[in-house]
Parts: structure tokens; C-alpha cells; sequence
């Protein structure tokens, strides 16, 4: 099955190679530079699966995603972290803040894959 992807990432180059990977695997992409265009995006669609980063000037991802979770029309978006941060306590926080999964960076194209397949069985778009 293909999704609509929303990527969240702050970096240009890291949201443009992450948005290149799920192409490759069929879906449609949308890219948010930053939290806020993230949440202007949501606005106006909502996608099946949000990728997103965690360190982000002003409002991190963890903010983001407890934002969505309180949202009725974002609360069931399955969300995948992907961040560069190991640590066992934040990702402890991340799925405490309602994550689905959690990539390293820079996740390879099988654990995207895995990581798509694995949230949306769980739960499938309406």
C-alpha cells in the first residue's frame, strides 16, 4: 500500500535525502522545514505518516508530536521519529510523547521501509 508522507526536518539537505528514500519506495512526499510549516501543512492536509526530526530550533519534535496527539484530527497519525540522538532517555520520552517508531540517522532505505510498514499495520489510514 502507498501512504502520504509528511517529512519534519529543519535540515534542507537531510529532508530532501529523506523525502528522495520514500519516494524511491512509492509514496508521496511533502516536506516541512521546521515545526511551524509542519503545523501549516496540517492545516490544510493530513497525511497517512509523519517522518520527523527531533532537534529543531524553537519548538522541538517531542512538542510537536504531544501537539498531535492532543489534536482530534492529528491524534491517530502514525508519527516515526528520526533523529541523531541515541540516547535511551529520549527515546524513552519520544514514545512516552506518542511516538510509533524511532530511527537513527541516517536511517538506511529497509529501515524506512520497515518503520512505514510496521506503523501502518498498526495503524492503517482511515
Amino acid at each position: 500500500m502507498l501512504y502520504n508522507v509528511l517529512i519534519v526536518e529543519d535540515d534542507r539537505r537531510t529532508a530532501e535525502s529523506l523525502a528522495a528514500q520514500v519516494r524511491v519506495l512509492g509514496h508521496t512526499v511533502a516536506v516541512a522545514l521546521g515545526p511551524r510549516s509542519a503545523l501549516q501543512h496540517l492545516n490544510q492536509v493530513i497525511p497517512d505518516v509523519i517522518l520527523m526530526d527531533i532537534n529543531m530550533p524553537g519548538v522541538n519534535g517531542l512538542e510537536v508530536l504531544r501537539f498531535l496527539r492532543r489534536d482530534p484530527l492529528t491524534a491517530q497519525v502514525p508519527v516515526v521519529i528520526i533523529t541523531a540522538e541515541e540516547s535511551p532517555t529520549m527515546k524513552r520520552d519520544a514514545f512516552a510523547a506518542g511516538a510509533n517508531a524511532y530511527l537513527l540517522k541516517p536511517p538506511t532505505l529497509d529501515h524506512i521501509e520497515k518503520a512505514l510498514d510496521h506503523v501502518m499495520i498498526a495503524n492503517p489510514p482511515a
